[in-house]
């Protein structure tokens, strides 16, 4: 008698915590805006001039100790925040990979690495989903198979705001579900002029701005109570390169604020660039794949 209760104790136990990483049915949130600064690192976060940022960072939870994945290029990380894995799982490898070097370890019926829009798109099919980015790298890794909507703002170094348009017009019109933004705009100065450099600082500035529009275009959409804002970056810098293993270059900021995020300020627990996928999942209350090795950062989740 008291062996079947202690079976039916574990079996109850191995229950639970198989409904942890299986999600509920109640999502924390309705809509997720990401928004991606590509060469943003944390470094010379406090030089940049970045008010609507700061708002975000007042009103919700941080860290500028995110990890970026090795090696500290471009779609190496665009992909591992997307994936939910390391370049070991999801096999991106260099710069502008566009397909993987390495074979992915699985692949989804678009044949590409399971990514967070794919998993919500299985979960959540009626979900409107949709990317929008400078770098037309980002296309080939958002797995745009599983998105409503996909477009690159061409020729941005001459007109800067057209990526801050057209996201204000997708939001505004379709109030997606998750909509990924990507601006090149610091990585480009960074490779430039220098990372910390005047121009690099100005280019954050003006990012910031477009922020606010995207934030405000969130309100005027009638969602910011139902909205979370993420701001994020794939890597930083350091002169006019990055690629190495210096703090400067693997040190990125993570924001978060809005519906199902807490006023907890800066967080310690530990956050590497696979885990925005996994967050991102637990806000929608997501069933990940078994395939990614990212958690979510459950200390900010309300």
């Amino acid at each position: 008698m008291k062996a079947k209760h202690i079976l039916s104790t574990i079996a109850l136990a191995v229950t639970a915590i198989a409904c942890i990483s299986c999600g509920n049915d109640k999502a924390l949130t309705e809509h997720v805006i990401l928004i991606g600064l590509d060469g943003m690192g944390s470094a010379y976060f406090d030089r940049s001039e970045m008010p609507n940022t700061a708002s975000l960072m007042d009103a919700g939870s941080w860290t500028l100790s995110k990890r970026s994945t090795f090696r500290t290029k471009s779609a190496i990380n665009w992909a591992s925040m997307f994936m939910g894995a390391g370049t070991e799982l999801h096999g991106y490898t260099e710069w502008y990979s566009r397909t993987p070097e390495l074979p992915s370890r699985v692949t989804n019926e678009h044949g590409i690495f399971p990514t967070i829009n794919s998993i919500l798109r299985e979960q959540r099919p009626d979900s409107e989903i949709g990317a929008l980015y400078e770098w037309d790298t980002i296309q080939w890794l958002v797995d745009s198979l599983a998105l409503d909507h996909f477009a690159e703002s061409k020729d941005y170094l001459n007109h800067p705001q057209q990526l801050g348009d057209m996201a204000v017009d997708y939001i505004l019109e379709k109030k997606p579900n998750l909509l990924t933004i990507v601006f090149d705009h610091p990585d480009h100065e960074g490779h430039l002029y220098g990372w910390d450099s005047p121009e690099y600082h100005e280019a954050v500035k003006f990012l910031d701005a477009e922020i606010g529009r995207i934030l405000q275009a969130v309100r005027d959409a009638g969602i910011w109570d139902s909205t979370t804002i993420i701001v994020t970056a794939d890597h930083g810098g350091i002169g006019s390169n990055h690629g190495g293993i210096l703090p400067s270059e693997y040190e990125t900021p993570f924001i978060i604020a809005g519906k199902g995020i807490r006023n907890a300020g800066e967080f310690d627990e530990s956050m590497m660039q696979y885990d925005v996928a996994s967050t991102i999942a637990a806000l929608f209350s997501l069933t990940q794949p078994q395939v990614w090795i990212g958690r979510p950062v459950t200390s900010i989740l309300e």
